[in-house]
């Protein structure tokens, strides 16, 4: 009798752990960049800090980072770093300012891909999203795993922004490689771009044609402040798998990037190269190199046009 009553105690202790959201969730990181990616992890004000903000993860290593079921902030990949000759350690893209491989409380300076979660908010769903909206540095694919309620969709940016990114926005490292892409807001501080002063609300603060670029090429993930509606996902009781750099699979023509919500989740997923309006017309500048270029992938034997001209309102679903 004694021995029932210890498991009913059992049971029921766990099933209000359960329901109080005292367990945890799983974020796991993999990273299948040609180079070593240092995540960092950045809690939203308010909250504790994990007891990881940053570690270096290697070139097909994983690691999984416990959570709160009541967690919420953002993490992003910082690429590029090393320690100075007095042990300062610093990153060319998504740096936190920490001086550490831990952030420590620093986020990420932007350009930087954003991955963001809501953990247990309302109506019990996470709330999770990819951003370009502080620019793009890496390929970010994150998938809900074992989830229940809202939609649980994948999301993310598998595309390399880099070597397309308009000549305007383009960050370069010492030895003139592209490693990542400012926002227009970054890039010239002005407020239509920052979504601030006038434009500070969904009214008045449209997407531009440098919005339209990276929103083209990854229709899932957060261009611009006001993107919401596209872009933010939902899901209960699941944990993560936040891929950087993701094998690239499948592909799909289509002319606008709104088909993009339907895409189907990790394996099959297609993304969205090409359109645009005219950079005149959008007010960018006409040296703005939105041009043909061809960009050949070795190793998947993977090639594709990707066609963003001046006056060409086109479309090319990437060949995955």
């Amino acid at each position: 009798m004694a021995r029932g009553n210890r498991f009913i105690a059992l049971i029921s202790f766990l099933l209000i752990l359960n329901v109080s959201g005292v367990l945890s969730v799983t974020f796991t990181m993999i990273n299948k960049c040609s180079q070593t990616v240092w995540p960092g992890i950045l809690s939203s004000a308010g909250i504790s800090p994990l007891d990881t903000t940053g570690f270096a993860l290697q070139k097909d290593e994983s690691r999984i980072v416990t959570v709160p079921t009541s967690w919420s902030g953002r993490l992003w990949g910082r690429t590029h770093c090393s320690e100075d000759s007095t042990g300062k350690f610093s990153c060319i893209s998504g740096d936190c300012g920490s001086g550490k491989v831990e952030c420590s409380g620093g986020g990420a300076t932007p350009p930087a891909t954003l991955a963001e979660f809501t953990l247990n908010g309302a109506n019990g769903l996470d709330f999770y999203d990819v951003s370009l909206v502080d620019g793009y540095n890496l390929p970010m694919l994150v998938v809900p795993e074992g989830g229940t309620g809202g939609n649980c969709s994948t999301t993310g940016c598998v595309v390399n922004l880099n070597d397309l990114c308009p000549n305007d926005l383009k960050v370069t490292s010492e030895d003139g490689s592209h490693v990542a892409c400012k926002s227009a807001c970054e890039a010239f501080g002005d407020p239509q771009y920052c979504c601030s002063g006038a434009y500070g609300n969904p009214n008045t603060c449209k997407p531009s044609s440098y919005s339209e670029f990276f929103k083209n090429a990854c229709p899932r993930a957060y261009s611009y402040a006001y993107d919401d509606g596209t872009s933010t996902f939902t899901c209960a009781s699941a944990s993560y798998v936040i891929t950087f750099c993701p094998p690239l699979s499948t592909s799909k023509k289509s002319t606008k990037y709104p088909e993009a919500a339907e895409l189907p989740l990790y394996n099959s997923t297609m993304t969205y190269l090409g359109g645009g309006e005219s950079l005149e017309d959008g007010g960018v500048s006409s040296s703005s190199p939105m041009r043909v270029s061809f960009v050949q992938f070795l190793g998947g034997a993977v090639s594709l046009f990707f066609l963003l001209s001046s006056s060409t309102s086109s479309a090319i679903w990437r060949s995955i």
